[in-house]
């Protein structure tokens, strides 16, 4: 077979797509964060149901606002006790981060905790969207105790057997599978309450 006959031989890869390639190669590296932005992005992909290393990555690949906030730091708070923290992020997000850091001489450390308070906004709205979801499983909760009670009510009243009831039954099955889900999203965001 002919090097033009075989479409696979057509299809190499640039020096430009193996670099993207290389760009996306996870990396650990350590920061030394406030606890409080360590929670907050732990917090906040858990309630996006995303991975931290997406969300770190997304945060620190902003070149713009990256910049806008080097222009800014000024004292990094000594004073506030920082946690060592290692991450897993893209190699490009590291690159990005150190070129800033070095352009701006401004503390990776500090670009990175200013880059999570970006999110803080995101967070209060998400804990206040958690408080509107217990509320509304709470309002679940008594529709399904009011369903039971239907169907305990069509059951003693028409039989297992007659249509209506069984209709109902279908019904609550699905109510009741309904409430158990919103009960498991509930759960998972609980953390958020406590920041």
């Amino acid at each position: 077979m002919d090097k033009k006959d075989n479409p696979f031989i057509q299809l190499e890869y640039s020096e430009e797509v193996t670099a993207d390639l290389r760009g996306r190669q996870s990396v650990r590296t350590t920061f030394k964060l406030s606890e409080r932005s360590i929670d907050a992005l732990s917090i906040l992909a858990g309630q996006l149901g995303i991975k931290q290393k997406s969300l770190f990555d997304h945060l620190i690949e902003d070149t713009q606002a990256l910049k806008l906030i080097a222009s800014e730091v000024e004292e990094f708070g000594r004073k506030a006790r920082r946690i060592a923290k290692t991450y897993v992020i893209s190699r490009r997000t590291l690159e990005n981060l150190e070129r800033v850091s070095v352009q701006y001489n401004a503390p990776r450390d500090a670009l990175v905790e200013y880059s999570i308070e970006r999110i803080l906004p995101l967070l209060m709205r998400e804990k206040e969207r958690h408080g509107k979801r217990k509320l509304l499983l709470a309002e679940l909760r008594a529709y399904l105790q009011e369903g039971s009670a239907i169907l305990a009510r069509a059951e003693r009243e028409l039989g297992q057997e007659d249509s209506v009831f069984l209709e109902i039954a279908a019904m609550m099955r699905g109510v009741a599978n309904c409430c158990q889900e919103a009960e498991q999203c509930v759960a998972k965001g609980n953390k958020i309450e406590s920041f």
